[in-house]
């Protein structure tokens, strides 16, 4: 079994030799820190999709440190910009809320084409390892193929899907997933929702209306609301996930097909724009390729 970091550095590999070998052109048998070093260091960092408010404190740092003759030479440049990136994303890391008694409930959110099916299949393996039992709720009842795809994961994992027709109710879904959990005294209930596009409101007072019925069943849920973000729309998907944090109350996200970009660095852009923590990454297609997301390790993963 690969460690973490070997499985991270294959995941992000072409952010890493678009940024890291980039950055390696930039400072290569430059001593000097001029206007020239930082205009090609802005260009790797912006192209990363870093995010411009982290590039502009990034450069600002480095030429305050240049000024004062705190850095020795342009390579050092490198040690700050792994730092900086480190403690952005550390700012917004939250611990995971457990409630005092199970069921865990996990709302995903996403729009369609993001991998959110995918993601909750992976996630339900991830925590089926882990020894925690699973039941997953098809709340995306406005595709039959979604409920179908879900069922799918299920049998993969070996977990039971709550279901209804489609064109059902995702309320009655989510209360009826809520109580078989509660009887059965299932750990975890990830409930699937329809791959809303942000603009069509209805969608999202559906969203509403589902987390209004998981506090009727259990008061403090749901204790974790996921929106999974494509990895290679880059900051694109932005304003989108705006939309969901303000009607869904998102606490953590998931990126995924991360193996997919040259601009992994959007990690960092989305963790500070939306100030929410980096749940998980997806690097890959296997069942396995949804990584926990450990900042200090990500960071390592791109300079190491």
């Amino acid at each position: 079994m690969s460690s973490l970091l070997d499985r991270l550095k294959a995941g992000i590999a072409k952010t890493r030799a678009g940024l890291v070998e980039t950055l390696e052109d930039t400072f290569k048998g430059r001593k000097e820190i001029d206007s020239d070093l930082l205009d090609e260091l802005e260009y790797a960092l912006i192209t990363a999709d870093v995010g411009v408010r982290t590039v502009t404190e990034i450069l600002e740092d480095v030429r305050q440190r240049a000024d004062r003759k705190l850095l020795g030479d342009a390579s050092e440049i490198k040690q700050l910009i792994r730092q900086h990136l480190v403690s952005v994303l550390e700012a917004t890391e939250r611990p995971i809320v457990r409630p005092a008694a199970p069921p865990r409930v996990v709302l995903v959110v996403g729009v369609n084409g993001a991998g959110k099916t995918t993601t909750i299949g992976k996630l339900t393996a991830r925590l089926r390892s882990e020894g925690q039992s699973v039941l997953l709720c098809a709340a995306d009842t406005f595709r039959a193929a979604a409920i179908e795809q879900l069922e799918v994961w299920g049998q993969r994992n070996d977990v039971e899907v709550i279901r209804q027709q489609q064109g059902s109710d995702p309320s009655a879904v989510v209360f009826d997933a809520l109580q078989a959990a509660k009887a059965r005294g299932v750990d975890v209930v990830i409930v699937d929702t329809a791959g809303r596009l942000h603009t069509k409101e209805n969608l999202m007072a559906e969203l509403e209306k589902m987390r209004r019925t998981t506090q009727r069943v259990i008061p403090d849920a749901p204790h974790e609301v996921l929106l999974v973000m494509d990895g290679t729309t880059g900051q694109n998907g932005l304003e989108q996930a705006r939309k969901f944090t303000e009607s869904t109350g998102v606490t953590g996200i998931v990126l995924t097909k991360l193996d997919g970009t040259a601009k992994g660095g959007v990690v960092v852009a989305i963790a500070r724009e939306l100030n929410l923590p980096i749940r998980y990454i997806g690097v890959g297609e296997q069942i396995d390729d949804l990584l926990p997301f450990e900042a200090e390790k990500f960071v390592a993963s791109l300079f190491d």
